[in-house]
């Protein structure tokens, strides 16, 4: 456990957590949070709550979407946001690239790039909600609009 946690990509997130509200922890889980019905069952929480972070390309720019656990991100919402029709879903290597984190790990925070980020307004159902912390394991809680604060995302329908 202690490994992980000292892993560069969680410390990242925590320090951050720390600067914008000392009562952020972050929470390690024994079994992965890879996928949000991983992470709901390791919380027990609904699969709703669990934020997923996935990253769009198009062209050359990237938005990350943080999109509740229960959905699906909605390519055709996303491009009428772009006003592009070249939308889709970053590699694996560019999603490392950009981010600073594996895929089962992207945190909403702490990115190697300045990055455009929407919220799904679905997320807003829950007070608090779980997101991950730079590593499969490794999960914090935050409430909604805690997290449109650290994130400065901007909340948007984006999903089908």
């Amino acid at each position: 456990m202690n490994q992980i946690l000292d892993k560069e990509p969680v410390k990242r997130v925590e320090k951050l957590l720390k600067i914008f509200d000392p009562n952020l922890k972050i929470i390690y889980l024994e079994q992965t949070a890879r996928t949000a019905n991983d992470a709901a069952t390791a919380l027990g929480c609904n699969i709703g709550a669990i934020v997923k972070s996935l990253l769009f390309k198009s062209g050359e720019e990237y938005i990350l979407c943080l999109v509740s656990g229960d959905k699906r991100c909605s390519l055709n919402k996303l491009k009428k946001l772009f006003s592009k029709n070249d939308v889709s879903m970053a590699s694996p290597a560019n999603v490392k690239k950009i981010t600073g984190y594996t895929i089962g790990g992207v945190s909403p925070i702490g990115h190697l790039v300045k990055i455009k980020i929407y919220i799904d307004t679905n997320l807003k159902r829950f007070s608090s909600v779980f997101a991950a912390a730079g590593h499969p394991n490794c999960v914090f809680k935050i409430e909604f609009d805690k997290l449109t604060k650290i994130t400065l995302g901007e909340i948007q329908e984006i999903t089908e």
